[in-house]
């Protein structure tokens, strides 16, 4: 499935883009969303980060045509200050991270991302990572897989499928997607398989997070990335599931907030000045035309912010 960047008109206006600007792209994917940034740039620079090889490689041949204009880094997003440091660049003039899983990483079966279908237990974004699904479902003990179940992917009946998951895997490993699908599902009680969506849904999500450390990597991000935005630069962030966009929205009212003592002090001594101010309160998601030929940005959430 061709991958269709999400929310793309809308991050286009929300980044107010330059000309002869700086902007980061943290999370490069298949190069949507730099495609664009790159074609309103004149003098300017953009700068696409991804920890996936494979994303680098494909996206480089669709952003060949802007030559110098684009800088490809390979890296994680949550590294983002150490980047620009290195690449000489104290401030840019937007930041735009997509925090979903990109459609060629689930549709790639190999990748072990998707509970549809049948493939090695891997999840891993970055190729060359140690830890990858499989080590997680095989020899994580019972009570750290369900705390990764319910904490993140905010599975219900995580006591129960962390241990059916233990109980079969002392028969023998759990080696493929398809085999850990079929065991969540004898997991759960017959009212939960009535659910609309896949029994699986939650745990992968849970599975994957914690293969790939995303929680820590967004909450890096937002400590540091506001710190690298000149004045008037905005920040762009698109979540897909709650516990993501709790830690960008509160990682936003921190930065909108300032000063970090009590009201009733009579003088700031904290030292800490509001950095950032909310585009729009509310999160941007998909209209109706968006979501009729990308059904995939219907849990999405656009989070706009500027640097003041």
């Amino acid at each position: 499935m061709k991958h269709i960047p999400v929310l793309l008109n809308e991050c286009i206006e929300g980044l107010n883009i330059k000309p002869d600007g700086i902007y980061v792209d943290g999370t490069l994917g298949r190069g949507g969303h730099s495609s664009e940034i790159a074609k309103r740039l004149t003098t300017g620079r953009l700068i696409s980060i991804d920890r996936d090889e494979t994303a680098i490689v494909e996206a480089g041949e669709r952003l060949k045509e802007f030559g110098d204009k684009v800088t490809l880094v390979r890296g994680n997003f949550a590294d983002v200050a150490s980047i620009l440091d290195e690449l000489g660049i104290e401030g840019v003039d937007g930041m735009l991270f997509d925090l979903g899983v990109s459609s060629p990483q689930l549709d790639e079966a190999q990748r072990g991302f998707s509970y549809m279908n049948d493939a090695p237990l891997d999840m891993r974004m970055d190729q060359s990572a140690s830890l990858s699904a499989y080590d997680i479902v095989n020899c994580w003990s019972e009570n750290e897989i369900k705390r990764i179940l319910w904490n993140y992917g905010e599975e219900r009946y995580a006591p129960r499928i962390a241990q059916k998951r233990v109980r079969k895997r002392e028969e023998k490993p759990i080696e493929t997607t398809l085999e850990l699908s079929d065991i969540i599902r004898s997991a759960m009680p017959a009212a939960a398989l009535r659910e609309k969506q896949h029994p699986a849904k939650r745990s992968f999500q849970g599975i994957r997070i914690a293969v790939n450390d995303e929680l820590h990597a967004v909450e890096q991000m937002m400590q540091d990335a506001p710190k690298k935005l000149n004045i008037g630069g905005r920040l762009c962030v698109i979540s897909f599931h709650s516990l993501e966009d709790r830690i960008v929205k509160n990682g936003i009212a921190a930065c909108e907030k300032g000063c970090t003592y009590p009201k009733e002090f009579p003088i700031c001594v904290c030292g800490f000045v509001q950095t950032l101010k909310s585009v729009s309160r509310k999160p941007i998601v998909s209209g109706e035309e968006e979501l009729e030929y990308n059904p995939r940005a219907r849990s999405a959430k656009l989070r706009v912010a500027e640097r003041i």
